[in-house]
């Protein structure tokens, strides 16, 4: 399950969460975003119950983005036990991200 991250859930949902959560910070209008989405979902689907993998809209949440130091999109942030552990930047190949999820779950 792909989840959508808010200021008003990310409380709850990510900085204390039991299991690891895959952050994908994008904006609509991003096409290396677009690219990434079917992406991100797959690993929702592969990881579901072991990782959270959601999505903050930067443009909707600006304060989230700017809490992770967002600066380009995409932007993927791995958080566990509400700390920030690994990162990537840009349009990134499935396995790349799959391994990281594996190094923390």
């Amino acid at each position: 399950m792909e989840y959508r991250f808010t200021r008003d859930n990310f409380n709850a949902e990510v900085v204390n969460s039991e299991v690891p959560v895959l952050i994908d910070f994008y904006a609509d209008w991003c096409g290396p975003c677009r690219m990434m989405g079917p992406v991100v979902e797959e690993l929702a689907r592969e990881y579901d119950g072991k990782v959270k993998v959601g999505k903050v809209n930067i443009d909707e949440q600006p304060e989230l983005a700017e809490k992770y130091g967002v600066m380009s999109i995409p932007y993927f942030a791995l958080i566990k036990n509400g700390l920030l552990v690994s990162d990537e930047l840009g349009a990134v190949p499935k396995d790349r991200l799959a391994r990281k999820l594996q190094e923390i779950v």
